[in-house]
C-alpha cells in the first residue's frame, strides 16, 4: 500500500475500519487496496462516506485528514462535526466528550481498541470514568470512529457511544517517511503567542515486513480566563433571622433594612439570591509533551504483529484570583442589607453597609503523565484467525500543590443583576473604588481577649486560607484473546472471546490551615497589578471598578505562605498532614475493579442484508476504600492517624448484553439500519468512593456513594441513508435509550464540625445516587455534498429530549444541536469555516442549586496552500466568535459562572519527505 507523503493519513477499507484495525477484538483479514492516495477535504470526507456506508453498526469516521484539516487543538474539537457529538467548553477547549445527550462519564474513549488511563488537573475535578481529551495531540491520529451502536466484540460501559482513536500503523506508510510542522498560537486576550512544533519519522524495509513510527509534538498554551462569579444561593429570609446558624443576623431588627426595604424582604422569604458575586481572573500556562513509538512485523500474510506506546508529559500550573462581594456571609454580611429588589423570585438587586468582600488567591502546580503499552497478534490460518492482547496504562494527574490566601475587607456595596442575562451582573462599591486598593484588603486576623503575639491563648485564629496536596493515579492492565471462524454461506463469520481487566484508581489529600493571630498582612507586598486593559472584554454591563480590579503575583503569594511569612514567633511551621483535617482525610480513597468478560458474535451477509448479533457477558467486582472516623473528641473526629480506620466496601455484579446491527440495501442507493442493545456504564470511580469535602466559609459539602449500582440501558436505533449521488449522503436516524439506575446528585442538610468556627454546623450536602430511571429519544439529520468549482458542505441537526423519571434534567443534554462546515478545494488552495450551535444544557447539582450552561455558538476557520508535494502554510482561527460560557443556578437571572477566555489565531508550516 502507497501513501502520499504530503499527506500524513492511513485510510483503510471500510471492513478492515470494521474488523482487524477498528478494534483488538475483531480479528477478521481485512480487505486490501493496491494505492491510496489522500489529497485533501474532499477525498478524506468521500472516504468517511465509504466507511459508513460499509459498516454493519452506526458509525461515524473522521480520519486524520480531517483532524489536520479542522481548526481544532484536540481530537475532542474535530468529532464536533459529528451528528450528535458535543463537548463542554469551561476552559475554552473541548476536555470532555458527550454522544447523543449523554453524560460524558457514558461514554468510553479507547485508544487503539484498548483503555488509555486519564487524569484532569483542576483541584475541584474527582477522578471519573471520562477521557481528558486536551491530553491527546491531533498529529499522532490516523482516524478517529465514533460507535453509535454497540457489538458484542466491542468493550462495554457506553450509552451514548465508544469513540476509539487509531494510531498511525508503520506498514502503511511509505519506505521512508519524514514530516515536520512548526505553529505559531497567539491568544488575543493572554495577548501570549507560542509555538508548537512536531515531528514524525517512519521507516519500513523494501518487503513491507517491518516498520517503524515514531513521534513527538510540543504545544505551549498560555490562557486566560476573565469571569463573572458566585458561589451558591441564599433565601431572602436569611436576611430577617432565618439562617438557623445565625438568626441574630437581622437587617430589620437591627434597624439596616427599614421601610420598602423592609416590605419586600418580608413579602418575599422564599426568594432566591446569589450568595456572593464578584470577578474572576484565572492564567494558566499548558505545556504538552507528546511522544509515541509504533512497531509492526508482519513477516507473511498470516502473521500481524504490533507494538505501540504512547507518552504524554504535560503541565497546568495555574493562579485563580476571585474577587467578589459576599452579600450571603452569615457572620459578616447578612444584617447588612438596606435595600432589596425581588423580580419573580429572584434576588435582583441588593444594597449592603460594611459587609464583607473577598479576595482569594490559588496558586497551583498541577502536572500529568499519561503511560500506555501495547501488544497485539494477529494470526491467520485460511478460515480460521486468532489475536491476542496484553497492556497496561497509567496515568498520573491531579494537583501536586495549592497555596491559597484569603483576604479580606468591609464596606458598602451594591450588587445589580437586573440586566441578567443579557448584562449578568454589577459590582458597585459606594465609598471609592475598593477593587483596586490592596491595602483595603487583608487577611483575617482572628478575635478574641486573648494577645496573640505571646500566644493562642483566649484568642481564635483567622482563616487565611490553606496548603493543599491533591495528586490521583489511574491505571489499568488487560489481557485478552479472540479467535473467529470464516465461512460460506450467509452467516459468514463467527467469531468469541476474552478479556480480563484489572483497574485501580486512587486520590491521596493533605492539607493544613494558614491560621492566622492578630498583626494580618494586607495584599499590598504581593505585587498588585491592575489587570490588563482588555479584562472583562465582551462582558456587557461591567463597570470601571470591575475592569480595574488588581491581580497579584500568586507565586509571591505562595512563597509567602510557604515561608510561613504570617506565622507568629511562637507558632511552628504547619505541615500538610492527611489527619489534621476531617475534610482532606476524607478525600483519600481508592478504587480497584475486576472485569471479566466473554463474547460470542455471528456476522451475517447477502445481497440485501447484512450486519451481526452477539451476546457479552460481564462480571465486576469492585473495592472501594477509604477512611473512616472511629473516634471522636469535642464533637468532632480526632486528628490523628489513630482517630481513622480504612474501610473497603466491595461489590459485584453481572450482566448479559445482548446486541444487534442490521443493514438492509433498500435500494441501490438507501440503507436502512436497524439497531438494538442491552448496555451498561459503571458509575464515576468519585461517585463510588466514600470521599467527602466542605466548605467551611459558605457551609456546603459532598462526597461519594459506594453502594451505587451501575447505569443498565436499552438502546433502540432506527436509521436510513441516501447515497443520491458521488460523495453525498442524506442520512437521518431516531434513537432511544430507556436508562435503568440513572445516577444523579442530590442535596440535604447534614451536620458536620465546621473548622473555621470550632463548632459543629449545618450544611448543604451533595452526594449521588441512583434516582430511578430515564428516557433519551431523539433524532440527529446529516447532508453532506460537494459541488462544482471546489465547493461543498456538511451540515447536520440533533433533537434530543431527555430527563429523568422525577422529572430531572440529565447532565450535558442539549435538546438542539447544529453543525454547519462550508469547504473549498482547489488546487492547492483550500478553505474550511465550521459553525456550532448548541442549545443549554444541565451540568449538576452544586449546592442545592441545579446548574446550567446557556446556549453556546462557536465559529472555526482555516485556510491553506500547498506551495508544493513538500511544503504548506495553513492559517487557522478557533473561538473566533470569543464565545462566552454563562452558566447559571436555576434561573439564568441567577448566574453562576460567566467566562471568555478568547480567540486562537495558528499559523502553521508544514514540510514532509
Amino acid at each position: 500500500m502507497r501513501i502520499h507523503h504530503a499527506i500524513l493519513v492511513s485510510s483503510v477499507s471500510a471492513l478492515s475500519l470494521l474488523a482487524g484495525q477498528a478494534f483488538a477484538q475483531q480479528t477478521a483479514e481485512p480487505s486490501t487496496v493496491d494505492e491510496v492516495v489522500v489529497t485533501g477535504i474532499r477525498a478524506s470526507l468521500r472516504q468517511s462516506i465509504d466507511t459508513k456506508r460499509n459498516a454493519n453498526a452506526i458509525v461515524d469516521v473522521v480520519t486524520a485528514e480531517d483532524v489536520g484539516k479542522f481548526p481544532s487543538s484536540n481530537v475532542a474539537e474535530a468529532i464536533t462535526i459529528i451528528p450528535g457529538v458535543t463537548v463542554d467548553r469551561a476552559f475554552g477547549q473541548g476536555e470532555k466528550v458527550s454522544i447523543l445527550g449523554t453524560d460524558p462519564a457514558l461514554n468510553r474513549t479507547l485508544l487503539n481498541g484498548q483503555t488509555v488511563a486519564s487524569a484532569d488537573w483542576f483541584l475541584l475535578d474527582q477522578p471519573g470514568r471520562t477521557f481528558n481529551y486536551a491530553l491527546l495531540a491531533p498529529q499522532i491520529v490516523g482516524k478517529v470512529e465514533v460507535f453509535k451502536s454497540p457489538e458484542a466484540r466491542i468493550d462495554e460501559g457506553s450509552i451514548g457511544g465508544t469513540v476509539n482513536v487509531s494510531t498511525r500503523r508503520p506498514l502503511d506508510l511509505g519506505e521512508h517517511t519524514l514530516s515536520g510542522a512548526v505553529t505559531y498560537l497567539y491568544n488575543d486576550r493572554s495577548k501570549e503567542g507560542d509555538p508548537q512544533l512536531s515531528a514524525l519519522a517512519g521507516w519500513r524495509n523494501a518487503d513491507a515486513t517491518f516498520g517503524v513510527l515514531v513521534s513527538a509534538q510540543r504545544a505551549v498554551d498560555q490562557l486566560r480566563r476573565d469571569g463573572l462569579e458566585s458561589f451558591g444561593t441564599i433565601p431572602a429570609n436569611y436576611y430577617n433571622g432565618g439562617n438557623a446558624e445565625n438568626p441574630g443576623a437581622d437587617a430589620i431588627a437591627n434597624g439596616n433594612c427599614t421601610g420598602a426595604c423592609a416590605t419586600t424582604l418580608l413579602a418575599n422569604p422564599n426568594a432566591r439570591g446569589l450568595n456572593s458575586f464578584g470577578t474572576s481572573y484565572f492564567e494558566q500556562s499548558r505545556e504538552r509533551n507528546s511522544y509515541t513509538v509504533a512497531a509492526q512485523w508482519r513477516p507473511n500474510a498470516q502473521l500481524d504483529l504490533n507494538f505501540d506506546w504512547l507518552r504524554v508529559d504535560a503541565t497546568y500550573d495555574n493562579t485563580a484570583q476571585a474577587m467578589f462581594a459576599f452579600q450571603g456571609n452569615t457572620w459578616n454580611s447578612l444584617g447588612g442589607l438596606t435595600a432589596i429588589q425581588v423580580d419573580d423570585g429572584v434576588i435582583t438587586k441588593a444594597s449592603f453597609k460594611n459587609a464583607l468582600s473577598v479576595w482569594d488567591v490559588q496558586y497551583r502546580e498541577a502536572a500529568l503523565t499519561t503511560d500506555s503499552y501495547h501488544l497485539n497478534g494477529k494470526w491467520n490460518a485460511g478460515a480460521w484467525d486468532v489475536a491476542g492482547d496484553v497492556g497496561y496504562t497509567k496515568a498520573e494527574g491531579g494537583t501536586q500543590r495549592q497555596l491559597f490566601g484569603e483576604f479580606l475587607n468591609w464596606a458598602d456595596y451594591t450588587v445589580d443583576f437586573t440586566g441578567a442575562p443579557g448584562k449578568p451582573g454589577v459590582l458597585t462599591y459606594a465609598n471609592g473604588n475598593v477593587l483596586n486598593n490592596a491595602g483595603a484588603f487583608s487577611f483575617d486576623g482572628g478575635w478574641g481577649a486573648g494577645d496573640p503575639s505571646v500566644g493562642p491563648d483566649g484568642y481564635n485564629a483567622g482563616w487565611g486560607g490553606n496548603i493543599v496536596s491533591k495528586p490521583t493515579t489511574d491505571e489499568e492492565t488487560y489481557a485478552q484473546f479472540d479467535a473467529g471462524y470464516n465461512r460460506d454461506g450467509f452467516i459468514n463469520r463467527i467469531q468469541f472471546g476474552y478479556k480480563y481487566r484489572t483497574h485501580e484508581t486512587d486520590q491521596k489529600m493533605s492539607g493544613v490551615t494558614v491560621q492566622v493571630y492578630g498583626n494580618p498582612s494586607t495584599a499590598a507586598p504581593f505585587n498588585p497589578t491592575v489587570a490588563p486593559g482588555n479584562y472583562l472584554r465582551g462582558f456587557d454591563g461591567v463597570n470601571d471598578q470591575m475592569k480595574g480590579r488588581l491581580r497579584m503575583d500568586g507565586r509571591v503569594l505562595a512563597d509567602y505562605i510557604e515561608a510561613g511569612g504570617y506565622l507568629r514567633p511562637w507558632q511552628p511551621k504547619p505541615v500538610p498532614t492527611v489527619f489534621g483535617n476531617a475534610e482532606f482525610t476524607a478525600q483519600n480513597w481508592n478504587i480497584q475493579e475486576t472485569i471479566n468478560a466473554v463474547y460470542g458474535q455471528v456476522n451475517f451477509e447477502n445481497e440485501r442484508v447484512r450486519g451481526n448479533v452477539g451476546l457479552r457477558y460481564v462480571r465486576t467486582e469492585s473495592e472501594s476504600g477509604g477512611f473512616t472516623c472511629v473516634n471522636q473528641v469535642g464533637g468532632a473526629c480526632g486528628t490523628t492517624e489513630a482517630d481513622w480506620a480504612w474501610n473497603v466496601k466491595s461489590k459485584s455484579y453481572d450482566d448479559i448484553l445482548p446486541s444487534l446491527n442490521v443493514a438492509i440495501n433498500a435500494s441501490e442507493d438507501v440503507i436502512v439500519r436497524i439497531a438494538a442493545a442491552k448496555v451498561i456504564s459503571r458509575p464515576n470511580y468519585a461517585d463510588m468512593s466514600n470521599y467527602f469535602w466542605l466548605s467551611d466559609q459558605i457551609l456546603t459539602g459532598g462526597g461519594g456513594n459506594p453502594d451505587l449500582d451501575p447505569y443498565k440501558s436499552t438502546n433502540l436505533n432506527l436509521a436510513a441513508e441516501w447515497y443520491f449521488a458521488p460523495n453525498a449522503i442524506l442520512s437521518g436516524e431516531v434513537f432511544y435509550k430507556k436508562i435503568d439506575n440513572y445516577i444523579l446528585q442530590s442535596t440535604s442538610p447534614e451536620q458536620h464540625f465546621n473548622q473555621a468556627r470550632n463548632a459543629v454546623t449545618t450544611y448543604q450536602i451533595s452526594r449521588p445516587n441512583n434516582a430511578g430511571s430515564a428516557d433519551l429519544k431523539g433524532a440527529t439529520f446529516a447532508y453532506q455534498q460537494t459541488y462544482a468549482y471546489g465547493l461543498g458542505l456538511l451540515a447536520n441537526y440533533t433533537y434530543v429530549d431527555g430527563s429523568a423519571d422525577n422529572g430531572q434534567d440529565l447532565p450535558f443534554n442539549s435538546k438542539h444541536q447544529v453543525n454547519i462546515s462550508p469547504f473549498y478545494e482547489s488546487g492547492p488552495f483550500s478553505a474550511r469555516v465550521t459553525y456550532t450551535w448548541r442549545s443549554k444544557y444541565f451540568t449538576g447539582i452544586d449546592r442545592g442549586d441545579n446548574l446550567y450552561v446557556r446556549a453556546y455558538t462557536g465559529l472555526d476557520a482555516t485556510a491553506g496552500y500547498a506551495f508544493n508535494e513538500r511544503v504548506s502554510l495553513t492559517v487557522s482561527g478557533q473561538n473566533l466568535l470569543d464565545s462566552e460560557y454563562y452558566s447559571y443556578a436555576n434561573k439564568e437571572n441567577l448566574p453562576r459562572g460567566i467566562y471568555r477566555t478568547g480567540r486562537k489565531l495558528l499559523a502553521t508550516v508544514s514540510v514532509s519527505f
